[in-house]
C-alpha cells in the first residue's frame, strides 16, 4: 500500500519531469538555428538587405542566395562580401540563355564557376511546370549539354548539385524518362551530392526507393510546407499534420537524418516582405521540436553545414 505521502512525491516528481521536459523542449526550440540552403531575390526588392532582415527575425544564420529577373549577379556578390559570411552567394542557371542554349549561358557559367566570388550553384531546371504568366513551363532532360555543364562546374568547386524535376507535375511517359535519367545520374555522379529541390514533388514511398538506392540523393525540403501548399494550384509535398510532421516523412528523417537539407527557396518579392517567411519558420521550428535535438540540427542547418562546407 502506497501511503498519501509517497503518491504526493511520485505526482510532483511526474509533473517536475513533465516540466523539465517542455522547458528542455523550448529551449532546444529556441536554440535551434537554421541555414536556408537555396533562395532567389530579384529586383522587385528594392533594398536587398531585406533578407538579411528577415534572417534576423527568424534564426537564420546563413543563405545561400542566387539573383533571378533583372536583380544582377553583382548585387548578390556585394551582399555577400558584407555579410561576414551569413550571404553565400549562388551561380544563376535559369534565365533564357539557359533555356534557349545560348553560347552565353556556358560562358558566364565557365566565368563564374572560376572567378572565386560563388559558393553554390544554383537550382538546374530540368523539368519546372508553367505557373501563371511569370515562369514558363521548362523541359531540359538530365542528358542535356546544359544540365552536364553546370554539373561539371558544381564538380570541380566541390558544390552539392541542385537538381529541379517536378515529378508529379509529369505525363506518365515523360516522367518514366526524366527518372530513368535522373536515376542514371545519380548512379553516374554517386560521389557527388545531388540535391532535389522542393522534395521532387515525390511521395514518402518514392523517396524513400531512392534515398535506399543512391547513397548521394538528397531531399531540399522548399515548398514542402501547408503554407506554400493552400496558396498554389501546383501538386507540391506537405510534409506537415498541424505542427508535426506526417508520420512516413518521420519516419524517413530519423531514418536517415543526413539526406534531408532545409531550404525556403524564395523567389518572389512576396515571399520576402509577406509574413509567409515568418511563419514557415515558425511551423518548422515546431515541426522540429518534436525530434531528437541531434536531428533536428542536422536538417536545419547541419547537412548544409558539411555538403557546402560552410564551417571552414
Amino acid at each position: 500500500m502506497i501511503s498519501s505521502q509517497s503518491r504526493s512525491q511520485i505526482v510532483s516528481a511526474f509533473i517536475l519531469s513533465v516540466i523539465l521536459g517542455l522547458i528542455t523542449e523550448l529551449t532546444q526550440a529556441d536554440n535551434l538555428y537554421f541555414i536556408d540552403a537555396h533562395s532567389q531575390i530579384d529586383q522587385e526588392i528594392e533594398d536587398i538587405n531585406l533578407v538579411l532582415k528577415r534572417m534576423n527575425e527568424n534564426n537564420v544564420q546563413k543563405t545561400i542566395l542566387s539573383a533571378r529577373g533583372k536583380r544582377s549577379d553583382a548585387d548578390i556578390v556585394k551582399l555577400a562580401r558584407k555579410s561576414s559570411g551569413r550571404i553565400i552567394a549562388s551561380i544563376r542557371t535559369k534565365g533564357g540563355k539557359y533555356t534557349k542554349n545560348k553560347p552565353w549561358f556556358y560562358r558566364k557559367l565557365e566565368k563564374q564557376s572560376n572567378n572565386g566570388k560563388f559558393g553554390a550553384i544554383a537550382e538546374v531546371l530540368m523539368y519546372h511546370a508553367q505557373k501563371g504568366s511569370k515562369a514558363k513551363e521548362v523541359e531540359i532532360y538530365p542528358r542535356d549539354e546544359r544540365v552536364q555543364a553546370a554539373l561539371n562546374a558544381a564538380r570541380r568547386n566541390n558544390w552539392p548539385f541542385v537538381a529541379h524535376i517536378e515529378f508529379a507535375s509529369l505525363g506518365s511517359d515523360k516522367r518514366k524518362r526524366y527518372m530513368e535519367e535522373f536515376e542514371s545520374l545519380l548512379k553516374e555522379n554517386s560521389s557527388h551530392p545531388v540535391l532535389l529541390i522542393h522534395m521532387g514533388q515525390l511521395q514518402p514511398q518514392e523517396a524513400e526507393i531512392l534515398l535506399a538506392r543512391y547513397k548521394n540523393f538528397h531531399l531540399i525540403t522548399s515548398h514542402a510546407d501547408p503554407i506554400t501548399v493552400n496558396s498554389s494550384s501546383q501538386p507540391w509535398v506537405n510534409m506537415f499534420q498541424g505542427n508535426q510532421f506526417k508520420p512516413h516523412w518521420k519516419a524517413l528523417m530519423l531514418k536517415l537524418p543526413d539526406r534531408f537539407v532545409f531550404a525556403l527557396d524564395n523567389v518572389w518579392a512576396k515571399h520576402w516582405k509577406s509574413s509567409d517567411y515568418s511563419n514557415k519558420m515558425k511551423l518548422w521550428h515546431k515541426a522540429l521540436a518534436d525530434l531528437p535535438a541531434e536531428i533536428a540540427e542536422k536538417i536545419a542547418h547541419g547537412n548544409a553545414e558539411r555538403l557546402y562546407q560552410l564551417n571552414k
